[in-house]
């Protein structure tokens, strides 16, 4: 996330909340009789919203949680970026669904740590690691182990240059292969087959049907009742791309605010929103609610007071929500770009 993209967007789509007149309401928050703990939602969709979840060892520190997923076992896993000048820690940690510590490891990659997505291939279950400072996609086992390493595709004919190229995020075909987001380098989509070989690229920057500002996240919607496609958050442009799986453009959505990246749990669309909530749409991608919207005090901080003194955060409100991810119980985990890093669980209750 580039500071002058996120001003950007504060100012040129602060309007952009005028639409929740005639759309999903902006949710308030609840307590429980018997706890403290915030509860936000509606409907089947309320979440016990539990801050600061996790026990981190003494060895560690969060510093800018970027990405997150859980694996077949319900093990989570976190991935924070880190500070150029720190000296290097773990980027990614595990933990158990009880919020324990299990194991940490990629110290390789402080601090260029961006998006961590997981895939099943076979009997086995990898991790795709966007490293935007060594302007690579890793593959590694869940420990760790790295597989392959991949470079911008030269065969594309789009980069002069490495520099040009920074990978945020990565999408699983249903055919074995895979799409990488160029979000912080050109603005491009890299489609690749199963045994990571180059396909073919589209988009590049713009605002036109096809092109993208900030390709962030990507994901396969192949949502019950849907035909399969790829959505992609297009964040700068403040909107929801859609493309056939070889690159065609279909559509737009547009109930977003500055969309980060996605997951899906049956008919739902989870959409982490950079500008301080998360979103859940149904199959037609209507908006169902916000959870922890706090978008017009976010967007009216310009100096970014708020991301970097915890005090000032509120129970039951998010900050800068950069990943989300379902668990098989429907919990949401929630990662967030502020300078101490945030990680939050919301408890399904409904």
């Amino acid at each position: 996330m580039r500071r002058r993209d996120f001003l950007k967007g504060s100012v040129v789509a602060a309007g952009a909340t005028a639409w929740a007149g005639g759309g999903p309401l902006l949710l308030g928050i609840t307590d429980k009789a018997d706890s403290k703990t915030p509860v936000i939602g509606k409907g089947e969709h309320r979440y016990e919203c539990v801050h600061g979840w996790g026990e981190l060892p003494a060895q560690l520190r969060w510093e800018t949680t970027h990405g997150v997923c859980v694996d077949g076992d319900g093990l989570i896993y976190i991935k924070h970026q880190g500070f150029v000048g720190r000296p290097p820690q773990d980027t990614i940690v595990v933990f158990d669904p009880k919020g324990k510590f299990v194991r940490s490891f990629g110290k390789d990659y402080y601090p260029g740590g961006h998006g961590i997505d997981l895939r099943k291939e076979g009997s086995e279950e990898f991790l795709y690691l966007s490293d935007i400072h060594r302007r690579q996609v890793i593959k590694t086992t869940l420990k760790g182990e790295e597989v392959w390493k991949l470079c911008y595709p030269m065969e594309a004919g789009v980069y002069k240059r490495v520099a040009e190229y920074r990978p945020t995020n990565v999408a699983f075909g249903s055919d074995g292969g895979f799409y990488v987001g160029d979000g912080y380098g050109s603005h491009y989509i890299h489609q690749y087959d199963k045994d990571a070989r180059w396909v073919r690229t589209w988009g590049g920057a713009g605002k036109a049907p096809g092109k993208m500002q900030t390709p962030h996240g990507l994901w396969l919607d192949d949502r019950p009742g849907r035909k399969p496609s790829l959505v992609v958050a297009d964040r700068a442009n403040f909107r929801l791309q859609y493309f056939t799986l070889d690159g065609k453009h279909l559509g737009f959505v547009d109930d977003v605010l500055f969309p980060a990246h996605f997951d899906i749990r049956g008919e739902v669309l989870l959409v982490p929103d950079l500008h301080a909530r998360v979103s859940l749409f149904d199959k037609d991608n209507k908006p169902i609610v916000h959870l922890g919207d706090d978008a017009t005090r976010i967007r009216a901080d310009k100096t970014f007071s708020i991301r970097t003194d915890p005090k000032q955060w509120q129970p039951g409100k998010f900050v800068h929500p950069h990943d989300a991810c379902f668990d098989k119980d429907g919990n949401i985990y929630v990662v967030e770009w502020v300078q101490t890093g945030r990680v939050t669980l919301l408890r399904k209750l409904a």
